[in-house]
């Protein structure tokens, strides 16, 4: 049988990759919102790449509500090791079938709200988290989030805004109890952290603009208080 070829001879290296490595999978959350809304994938991707950015060249990393993964791929190109931790077992699974074999790390079932992750780690990180924990429970959470990191480790959190509630779809607006603005999330963040800096986002764009017309923010912090 004839082996196939592509017409241009560069995109062979497609067909050899494939047999090297198979194709990849999307997990339970990402096949969705390339399914109902592909362009939010896009915008899942770039705050992950946020972070890869922000931890390039760390050594050991922590993903708090990894999900399903798929875009955790971003930020594992960049540093040496990554940890991803989610309460759900259902997204641990389905993490663990996709794993690839050069994986430099773990995935594991953790709910951090009863206890830190032990590892004493370079770099936590948490997106699309800490709204969906309610406010009585959110100083709990980003405690034992501090007390993951080492004591000279940072941390990034990242969260819709409240000002961009009125436009989140049903099912988003389903698990958000704890949206904020941005000086509200600052505050909270500089309770466990001594330096707190905040960021914006519009779709794939990050900056440092008026606060009110962001989509989505940023708190990336060092110092964690103990």
């Amino acid at each position: 049988m004839a082996r196939a070829r592509t017409k241009e001879r560069q995109y062979q290296a497609l067909l050899e990759h494939r047999g090297r490595h198979g194709t990849e999978r999307m997990g339970l959350m990402t096949s969705q919102y390339w399914h109902d809304d592909p362009k939010r994938l896009g915008f899942v991707l770039a705050r992950y790449k946020f972070v890869a950015k922000m931890f390039a060249g760390y050594g050991k990393v922590l993903e708090i509500g990894c999900g399903d993964g798929f875009a955790s791929r971003v930020v594992h190109a960049e540093v040496k090791r990554l940890v991803l931790v989610d309460f759900d077992p259902l997204f641990i699974q389905d993490v663990a079938a996709r794993l690839p074999k050069d994986w430099r790390g773990e995935a594991k079932v953790h709910d951090l709200m009863r206890r830190p992750v032990p590892g004493g780690f370079d770099g936590v990180y948490a997106l699309d988290v800490l709204e969906h924990v309610a406010a009585k429970d959110e100083h709990r959470f980003l405690r034992n989030l501090a007390r993951s990191l080492a004591p000279r480790g940072s941390a990034i959190l990242g969260m819709p805004s409240l000002e961009s509630q009125p436009w989140a779809s049903a099912q988003s607006k389903d698990g958000h109890v704890n949206c904020k603005s941005l000086p509200d999330f600052r505050r909270v963040m500089q309770r466990h952290f001594h330096h707190v800096f905040m960021f914006t986002m519009n779709d794939e764009v990050v900056g440092t603009g008026y606060h009110r017309m962001a989509h989505y923010l940023f708190a990336l912090c060092a110092g964690p208080k103990r």
